[in-house]
């Protein structure tokens, strides 16, 4: 009688190394973001949105004077890119956050995909650092694609003109460009923060449109909480005071506290959202099946609550902490100022003053009806000195402006036009330029 042998089997399949599986977490989470309409079309959009700003810009005669180097985008390409960097960081960027990564993780509890691709070769650590390392590059990417496409723009459009900083003075067309490049790459940190909420949003809620839109309504909510309070500590632990740390290079004496500050909170909201997102992961069982079940809003609504009230206390505690803006600051900013511009302005008619000449300029700022401390709207009255030189030394000339201050410390200071003529002038060579003093831009240091 003959014995047949048992079949042979297979061997085993030998398990993927752990790189393998976050490297392919990693190109296919990378592929499916590619893959989706939205983030094409939202490439194309921050592609070709600043070349269309610069060209409308060039066939009309106004200005956005409200952002910072708005009254010179007729003048110099880099005024157009940071004027597009200014709204960017208010709305741009958290749109690129919310789009790219509110969806990241909801969407696999949408469509019932957790158990498919949590395999032996792909553990739940892969998928989560893979999701993550993949919307960073898009992240990134889009970023760093606006900021190319707006220098383009503004370069080749208006032209790589020298520009008139922050502190009233021309500054050369190489450091413009370097300023101006540094100042982009800063903001990719707090790009990334609101990426980090919105992948927060996403895994907390399993909920896809909190986590689009929840970027930006904490984009909104800032912009609101930035009208209100004094102290400096609220307005500070906001993820959209990253934005605002790169107007202190723009100065003649370079102030980086506001700079730093910022750069350690946005890795502190980095950090903490990244925390939170992956312990809730981590304690979420997927056997259940999610996808089979009806739609649950008792979380999406508890975070809506939470935010809320989170909302309210910041509100509250806005005033917390030293002023940034005071009447001092206010002065001290806008006197220098005052002296380039219109040193400037004398150089463009023809009247070059000798090195290092300075005007006796005396401002004296305050606060309509309110208490001279604090963002919000100033009257500032500049006594200018003028030598003579017959028998009186001095002629008095007085300017007034209207400034508008900002939380940040910077600031928008612009006059009638019977004191300081109106927005274009005449140079010594007859071409209509940009006058200094119509609208004049300024920022300090509030720690």
């Amino acid at each position: 009688m003959t014995t047949l042998a048992p079949p042979a089997q297979a061997p085993l399949a030998a398990p993927v190394p752990r790189e393998d599986g976050f490297r392919n977490a990693y190109a296919t989470e990378l592929q499916k973001l590619l893959a989706q309409l939205t983030t094409r079309l939202l490439a194309l959009l921050v592609l070709l949105a600043p070349f269309a700003f610069t060209a409308i810009l060039k066939v009309q005669s106004g200005t956005p004077s409200d952002a910072l180097f708005g009254a010179w985008v007729h003048s110099s390409g880099f005024a157009v890119s940071l004027v597009i960097l200014g709204f960017a960081g208010s709305w741009g960027f958290p749109i690129i956050a919310g789009v790219l990564a509110g969806d990241l993780f909801s969407s696999e509890d949408r469509y019932g995909t957790w158990k498919m691709i949590l395999t032996r070769s792909c553990s739940r650590e892969d998928v989560f650092a893979g999701k993550l390392l993949a919307v960073g590059t898009l992240v990134v990417a889009l970023s760093m694609l606006l900021a190319a496409a707006s220098l383009l723009a503004g370069l080749v459009i208006v032209g790589a003109h020298p520009l008139v900083d922050l502190s009233g003075q021309l500054t050369s067309t190489g450091r413009m460009l370097a300023l101006t490049v540094v100042s982009w790459i800063y903001c990719l940190l707090p790009v990334l923060a609101y990426a980090s909420l919105a992948v927060l949003f996403s895994v907390a809620t399993r909920n896809g449109i909190l986590g689009v839109l929840g970027p930006l309504l904490v984009a909104l909510v800032t912009q609101l909480l930035d009208l209100i309070g004094k102290g400096v500590i609220v307005h500070t632990l906001l993820i959209g005071s990253g934005f605002d740390g790169w107007h202190g290079l723009f100065v003649a004496h370079p102030f980086f506290g506001p700079l730093l500050v910022s750069a350690l909170v946005c890795l502190l909201w980095i950090a903490a959202c990244l925390s939170a997102s992956w312990r809730i992961l981590r304690r979420r069982d997927f056997l259940a099946g999610a996808a089979h079940r009806s739609p649950n809003w008792t979380m999406p609504l508890r975070v809506v609550l939470a935010t809320t009230a989170i909302i309210a206390v910041l509100a509250v505690c806005s005033g917390l902490g030293p002023a940034g803006v005071t009447g001092y600051r206010v002065a001290a900013s806008i006197g220098p100022t005052f002296n380039n511009v219109t040193l400037l302005q004398q150089a463009l008619i023809g009247r070059h003053a000798p090195p290092s000449a300075k005007l006796a300029v005396l401002p004296n700022c305050n606060r309509r009806g309110a208490a001279d401390i604090g963002p919000g709207d100033w009257l500032c009255q500049l006594y200018v000195y003028l030598p003579q030189p017959k028998a009186v030394d001095f002629q008095q000339t007085n300017v007034e402006y209207d400034v508008s201050v900002q939380y940040n410390g910077c600031w928008k200071a612009s006059s009638p036009p019977s004191f300081i003529g109106g927005q274009t002038m005449q140079n010594a060579a007859g071409k209509s330029v940009t006058n200094p003093l119509f609208v004049v831009y300024g920022c300090f240091n509030i720690f």
